[in-house]
């Protein structure tokens, strides 16, 4: 009896996860590893423009600016990334995903002329030294940002972990995905952009 109670309480917990995946995404990718958000929504955090470009979290979307603390106490700007390319990238340590990708991403830092930007979630880690010790783990060389009250994610409306944004040198978003990403997918990503 307490086995097959269980077991049904495991399926609905499995029933509503994939329907709660399924309804927050439009598009899943294949593999199922991550989301790519569909550049037809109109939907936005504000309503302020640069340029002819709407600030936004959807794809064509100026991507909304923040300013946060690296690991190292340097302040840093998305805006002064500015003419570059930046892979804005969120995360935890205690997050199997976003520890999968990590390599990847060290890797993508290393062969591409691109800018990471990786917002630890730093409110949600048991200490910032868990922080540090997972870069020195894993060597990671690109700036860790340290979001401290996860105001830049709830800016950037973060529901899953690690989400990531590529953003061209205007400033403009042109890749989301939700959920990790392996090296190809980066690469591919990469080579779309301006």
């Amino acid at each position: 009896m307490k086995k097959t109670i269980i077991i049904l309480i495991i399926t609905g917990m499995l029933a509503w996860a994939v329907y709660d995946v399924l309804n927050s995404s439009e598009e899943t990718a294949d593999s199922g590893d991550y989301v790519v958000e569909d550049d037809t929504k109109e939907e936005s955090t504000s309503e302020e423009s640069e340029g002819n470009n709407k600030v936004g979290l959807e794809i064509g979307n100026m991507a909304p600016d923040f300013e946060l603390t690296t690991l190292k106490g340097k302040t840093v700007k998305l805006s002064d990334f500015r003419g570059k390319r930046v892979l804005v990238n969120f995360w935890a340590t205690w997050c199997p995903p976003c520890r999968a990708e990590m390599p990847d991403m060290e890797k993508f830092h290393q062969n591409k002329d691109i800018t990471i930007l990786a917002i630890n979630l730093t409110e949600t880690e048991s200490t910032k030294s868990d922080v540090s010790d997972f870069v020195e783990k894993f060597e990671l060389t690109f700036p860790i940002l340290m979001d401290e009250t996860v105001e830049v994610a709830n800016q950037y409306q973060i529901q899953p972990i690690p989400t990531s944004y590529m953003i061209d040198s205007n400033g403009v978003i042109q890749f989301k995905a939700l959920g990790a990403m392996n090296y190809e997918l980066m690469v591919q990503e990469f080579e779309k952009m301006k």
